[in-house]
């Protein structure tokens, strides 16, 4: 596949096709999902040390400052640990701001659950304070990709004035290859990868001493969860290993809190098993994706926010994932 003089491999070129239907989306989504650039922001506790901020079930847009996603933070005795960046420096301004609402102290680390655009363009903001940044390694990949260039530089037009050409993709300063723990001013925190999930660099944040987990994109609350290149069938693996750990409150990616981890995550297990039964079949039967898709029962699903907006395309990828299964 050649595009704009660039020549890609038929999975590149899959990547980039994605790339280009999330930019349709985001442009065709309807104006009053795409509200919010004044949207609240006020950090909401979590447990005695730790905070979040919840994005809009919306998609990200010039109008929300891609303020869609979730973003936490934990104040310890010597610094605050961020985890997540949100999706724009602007955005990643704002929430410094909230943080020294709360403390002077200052942000020591950033843990990053994974490299999607919605939680690491403000990395940068965090960066420029001196906070040092954690990752998972698989993210390494993707940022030297075509895809992650391509996906900033149609944020660019897509997102402007919030991502411009002084927005950049920051990589971490300690790269994961395994579980890990963190001290940072006494509190410990329990950095378990669980990917490829939703992404090959999936990382949740556990912190013990108040039993909060922070989850990343493994868990959507309250909307349809974006599969994009996800691997669907470990991800179903990792909610299990997410329930191993002992919670009192979740905080997702997406959505609000939970406090009863088996049951708010039975939606986003429920609907990748579904994704995978319906495609899987199709695949299997060579029918073709339209026909599969339109045959499917999506009446469980449909009344959720962003339905409309990035479930064919769920569809799509799984479709695509399961014919390369069952070759």
């Amino acid at each position: 596949m050649v595009l704009s003089g660039y020549r890609f491999s038929p999975v590149a070129a899959i990547s980039v096709l994605l790339i280009l239907m999330a930019s349709w989306l985001i442009a065709a989504t309807p104006a009053h999902a795409q509200t919010g650039a004044s949207a609240d922001l006020t950090p909401q506790r979590v447990s005695a040390s730790a905070w979040y901020v919840e994005g809009l079930s919306a998609m990200g847009s010039s109008a929300n400052q891609n303020f869609i996603s979730n973003a936490g933070f934990v104040v310890t005795p010597q610094g605050v640990v961020v985890i997540d960046a949100l999706g724009s420096p602007a955005l990643a301004e704002r929430l410094l701001a909230e943080i020294r609402k709360v403390t002077p102290l200052p942000v020591t680390h950033v843990i990053v659950t994974h490299y999607h655009a919605d939680h690491i363009y403000g990395l940068q903001t965090f960066k420029a304070q001196g906070a040092r940044i954690v990752a998972h390694g698989a993210a390494r990949e993707y940022l030297s990709s075509d895809t992650a260039r391509l996906r900033l530089q149609s944020s660019r037009q897509e997102l402007a004035p919030w991502i411009d050409e002084d927005t950049r993709l920051v990589p971490a300063d300690q790269w994961l290859d395994g579980p890990a723990e963190l001290l940072v001013g006494g509190v410990r925190f329990v950095l378990q990868p669980v990917g490829p999930s939703h992404s090959p660099e999936d990382l949740v944040i556990y912190l013990p001493s108040e039993k909060v987990l922070f989850a990343g994109d493994l868990v959507f609350r309250s909307r349809i969860p974006f599969v994009g290149q996800a691997d669907s069938g470990h991800w179903i693996s990792a909610l299990d290993t997410l329930l191993a750990f002992d919670t009192a409150v979740i905080v997702p990616g997406h959505g609000p809190l939970s406090a009863q981890a088996a049951q708010d995550m039975a939606l986003t297990r429920d609907y990748l098993l579904y994704l995978r039964s319906a495609m899987g079949e199709a695949a299997l039967n060579m029918e073709p994706f339209e026909s599969a898709y339109d045959a499917a029962d999506w009446s469980r699903f449909e009344h959720l926010p962003l339905f409309r907006a990035v479930n064919r395309m769920n569809a799509y990828n799984t479709y695509l994932l399961m014919e390369r299964q069952s070759k």
